[in-house]
């Protein structure tokens, strides 16, 4: 005899348009020339995905810095994002500082990417850093982003530090400094 396996239904008091997701996790290497081919290649590496590269839209005389130059590169993470943050996570020692929040995102940065469990040294790339933007949202926030019928959406959509902070340290097992 089987028996069916129901979907568990919320609790009375837990409203599931109030539930936290990741909804993407966002790598980045800010660089130019030869560094930024490099950084290409170890996003392609570390995702598996075509990273995008980065123009400028201003002019800085100083860095040498001018419009439509190259200066880094980019990938987004949507499926498997929570796994590829936990491995992320582990180089860091799954301790995240309270300054790094931000409302609905939160960003750290690995020095070296050999850091990563699982990932070697790759000679063409050398030693390489780069940055982790962790972005969450909740249900209905698509509302506010489609293009036909946009509504507005509430202030308590929006995801405070605290709620980050707690999501983060039951699903993911983090510490905070």
């Amino acid at each position: 005899m089987t028996k069916e396996i129901k979907p568990s239904k919320p609790k009375d008091n837990e409203n599931v348009m109030r539930k936290i997701r990741v909804d993407k996790v966002v790598l980045s290497i800010s660089t130019t020339g030869d560094n930024l081919e490099k950084g290409v290649k170890l996003l392609k590496f570390l995702t598996g995905k075509n990273p995008a590269k980065m123009k400028s839209t201003k002019r800085i005389p100083d860095w040498g810095v001018r419009p439509n130059l190259e200066v880094g590169t980019v990938v987004t993470i949507r499926k498997g994002a929570s796994d590829l943050l936990k491995r992320i996570l582990s180089a860091v020692e799954n301790t995240l500082r309270k300054k790094q929040m931000s409302e609905n995102c939160f960003t750290f940065g690995l020095k070296e990417y050999i850091e990563i469990p699982g990932v070697e040294y790759q000679r063409d790339i050398g030693i390489m850093g780069f940055d982790v933007t962790v972005v969450f949202k909740r249900s209905g926030r698509r509302v506010g982003l489609r293009k036909i019928g946009r509504g507005k959406i509430p202030k308590k959509q929006i995801i405070s530090k605290e709620e980050i902070i707690k999501f983060m340290e039951e699903n993911f097992n983090v510490n905070f400094i």
